[in-house]
Protein backbone atom coordinates (compact mmCIF):
# COMPACT_ATOMS: atom_id res chain seq x y z
CA UNK A 1 0.00 0.00 0.00
CA UNK A 2 2.61 2.44 1.17
CA UNK A 3 4.39 1.62 -2.17
CA UNK A 4 1.07 2.59 -3.95
CA UNK A 5 0.91 5.80 -2.14
CA UNK A 6 4.57 6.42 -3.55
CA UNK A 7 3.69 5.69 -7.34
CA UNK A 8 1.05 7.61 -7.04
CA UNK A 9 2.45 10.42 -5.14
CA UNK A 10 5.24 10.38 -7.90
CA UNK A 11 3.02 10.36 -10.69
CA UNK A 12 0.60 13.10 -9.37
CA UNK A 13 4.27 14.93 -9.41
CA UNK A 14 5.30 14.19 -12.61
CA UNK A 15 1.66 14.75 -14.15
CA UNK A 16 1.80 18.51 -12.04
CA UNK A 17 4.64 19.75 -13.81
CA UNK A 18 4.12 21.33 -16.86
CA UNK A 19 8.44 21.33 -17.57
CA UNK A 20 8.49 17.42 -17.10
CA UNK A 21 5.79 17.00 -19.47
CA UNK A 22 7.73 19.55 -22.01
CA UNK A 23 10.38 18.00 -21.57
CA UNK A 24 9.58 14.68 -22.76
CA UNK A 25 8.10 16.00 -25.70
CA UNK A 26 10.89 16.94 -26.76
CA UNK A 27 10.42 20.80 -25.22
CA UNK A 28 13.27 21.07 -22.80
CA UNK A 29 14.08 24.36 -21.39
CA UNK A 30 16.71 25.87 -21.71
CA UNK A 31 20.15 25.64 -19.53
CA UNK A 32 18.74 23.17 -17.11
CA UNK A 33 20.44 23.12 -14.13
CA UNK A 34 21.13 19.47 -11.94
CA UNK A 35 19.54 19.76 -8.84
CA UNK A 36 22.19 17.79 -6.27
CA UNK A 37 20.67 14.99 -4.09
CA UNK A 38 22.15 16.98 -1.65
CA UNK A 39 20.41 20.14 -2.31
CA UNK A 40 16.90 18.76 -1.13
CA UNK A 41 15.32 19.57 2.15
CA UNK A 42 15.30 16.57 4.54
CA UNK A 43 11.76 15.78 4.15
CA UNK A 44 12.06 16.42 0.05
CA UNK A 45 15.04 13.34 0.25
CA UNK A 46 12.38 11.60 2.36
CA UNK A 47 9.57 11.71 0.11
CA UNK A 48 11.79 11.20 -2.67
CA UNK A 49 13.57 8.36 -1.15
CA UNK A 50 12.76 5.85 -3.61
CA UNK A 51 14.49 7.99 -6.66
CA UNK A 52 17.75 8.56 -4.66
CA UNK A 53 19.90 5.79 -5.99
CA UNK A 54 18.96 7.04 -9.74
CA UNK A 55 18.80 10.80 -8.85
CA UNK A 56 22.09 11.32 -10.85
CA UNK A 57 21.01 9.80 -13.45
CA UNK A 58 17.89 11.70 -14.40
CA UNK A 59 17.57 14.77 -16.79
CA UNK A 60 18.30 18.09 -14.96
CA UNK A 61 14.78 18.70 -16.12
CA UNK A 62 13.14 15.81 -14.15
CA UNK A 63 15.44 16.96 -11.10
CA UNK A 64 14.10 20.46 -11.49
CA UNK A 65 10.35 19.00 -12.17
CA UNK A 66 10.67 16.59 -8.74
CA UNK A 67 12.02 19.07 -6.51
CA UNK A 68 9.55 21.62 -7.13
CA UNK A 69 7.05 19.10 -6.91
CA UNK A 70 8.00 17.80 -3.42
CA UNK A 71 8.51 21.24 -2.34
CA UNK A 72 4.93 21.98 -3.36
CA UNK A 73 3.53 18.84 -2.12
CA UNK A 74 5.51 19.38 1.44
CA UNK A 75 3.47 22.78 1.46
CA UNK A 76 -0.16 21.84 1.17
CA UNK A 77 -2.17 21.46 3.82
CA UNK A 78 -3.90 18.07 3.88
CA UNK A 79 -7.38 18.76 2.24
CA UNK A 80 -5.24 20.17 -0.69
CA UNK A 81 -3.12 17.17 -0.80
CA UNK A 82 -6.72 14.96 -0.86
CA UNK A 83 -7.68 16.89 -3.61
CA UNK A 84 -4.43 16.93 -5.32
CA UNK A 85 -4.78 12.44 -4.88
CA UNK A 86 -8.52 12.76 -6.09
CA UNK A 87 -7.40 14.62 -9.48
CA UNK A 88 -4.66 12.38 -9.78
CA UNK A 89 -6.78 9.23 -9.60
CA UNK A 90 -9.30 11.08 -12.43
CA UNK A 91 -6.47 11.92 -14.42
CA UNK A 92 -4.94 7.96 -14.27
CA UNK A 93 -8.95 7.03 -14.88
CA UNK A 94 -8.82 8.91 -18.54
CA UNK A 95 -8.34 7.13 -21.19
CA UNK A 96 -4.77 7.92 -23.15
CA UNK A 97 -6.28 9.63 -26.05
CA UNK A 98 -8.28 11.86 -23.38
CA UNK A 99 -4.86 12.37 -21.58
CA UNK A 100 -3.12 13.17 -24.92
CA UNK A 101 -5.85 15.57 -25.83
CA UNK A 102 -5.41 17.90 -22.47
CA UNK A 103 -1.27 18.00 -22.74
CA UNK A 104 -1.98 19.12 -26.05
CA UNK A 105 -4.66 21.66 -24.78
CA UNK A 106 -2.21 22.84 -21.74
CA UNK A 107 0.74 23.17 -24.44
CA UNK A 108 -1.97 25.40 -26.42
CA UNK A 109 -2.68 27.25 -23.47
CA UNK A 110 0.81 27.78 -22.47
CA UNK A 111 1.67 29.64 -25.93
CA UNK A 112 -0.99 31.83 -25.72
CA UNK A 113 0.05 35.34 -25.56
CA UNK A 114 -0.12 36.83 -21.55
CA UNK A 115 -3.17 38.58 -22.36
CA UNK A 116 -5.34 35.70 -23.67
CA UNK A 117 -3.85 33.25 -20.82
CA UNK A 118 -5.51 35.78 -18.65
CA UNK A 119 -8.56 36.22 -20.80
CA UNK A 120 -9.17 32.17 -20.51
CA UNK A 121 -8.77 32.18 -16.75
CA UNK A 122 -10.85 34.83 -16.46
CA UNK A 123 -13.95 33.14 -18.76
CA UNK A 124 -13.08 29.82 -16.38
CA UNK A 125 -13.95 31.56 -13.58
CA UNK A 126 -16.75 33.43 -14.78
CA UNK A 127 -18.11 29.77 -15.69
CA UNK A 128 -17.48 28.26 -12.96
CA UNK A 129 -19.35 30.79 -11.14
CA UNK A 130 -22.52 30.22 -12.94
CA UNK A 131 -25.55 28.00 -11.56
CA UNK A 132 -24.79 23.99 -11.95
CA UNK A 133 -28.14 23.87 -14.47
CA UNK A 134 -26.45 27.19 -16.71
CA UNK A 135 -23.56 25.42 -17.13
CA UNK A 136 -24.53 21.81 -18.35
CA UNK A 137 -26.75 23.91 -20.87
CA UNK A 138 -23.94 25.47 -21.86
CA UNK A 139 -21.81 22.67 -22.18
CA UNK A 140 -24.39 20.56 -23.71
CA UNK A 141 -24.52 23.54 -26.24
CA UNK A 142 -21.13 23.22 -27.12
CA UNK A 143 -20.80 19.41 -27.80
CA UNK A 144 -23.89 19.58 -29.78
CA UNK A 145 -22.84 22.24 -32.00
CA UNK A 146 -21.19 20.98 -35.42
CA UNK A 147 -17.20 23.18 -36.27
CA UNK A 148 -19.05 26.01 -37.69
CA UNK A 149 -21.53 26.57 -35.32
CA UNK A 150 -18.53 26.19 -32.63
CA UNK A 151 -16.78 29.07 -34.19
CA UNK A 152 -19.33 31.02 -34.72
CA UNK A 153 -19.79 30.53 -30.44
CA UNK A 154 -16.45 31.80 -30.18
CA UNK A 155 -17.01 34.87 -32.72
CA UNK A 156 -19.90 36.20 -30.95
CA UNK A 157 -18.16 35.84 -27.40
CA UNK A 158 -14.77 37.78 -29.19
CA UNK A 159 -17.55 40.20 -30.10
CA UNK A 160 -18.93 40.52 -27.09
CA UNK A 161 -15.84 40.80 -25.18
CA UNK A 162 -15.02 43.63 -27.17
CA UNK A 163 -17.37 45.62 -26.65
CA UNK A 164 -17.25 45.12 -23.28
CA UNK A 165 -13.66 46.11 -23.04
CA UNK A 166 -14.42 49.49 -25.59
CA UNK A 167 -17.87 50.38 -23.24
CA UNK A 168 -15.45 50.07 -19.74
CA UNK A 169 -12.87 52.45 -21.67
CA UNK A 170 -15.79 54.89 -23.02
CA UNK A 171 -14.93 54.01 -26.16
CA UNK A 172 -18.25 53.49 -28.61
CA UNK A 173 -18.55 49.79 -30.30
CA UNK A 174 -16.87 49.74 -33.89
CA UNK A 175 -20.01 49.35 -36.20
CA UNK A 176 -20.20 46.41 -38.41
CA UNK A 177 -19.50 47.25 -41.93
CA UNK A 178 -22.08 45.38 -44.47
Amino acid sequence: MIRRWHSLLLLLLLAATPAFAQSERGAPPESAQAVPWSSLSPDQQKLLSRFGNQWNNFPPERQQALARGSHRWLGMSPEQKGLARERFQRWHALPPEERRNLRERWDRFKSLPPNEQAAVRQNFRRFQQLPPERRQMLREKWHNATPAQRQQMIQRMREHRLKRMQQGRGMPPRRRMG
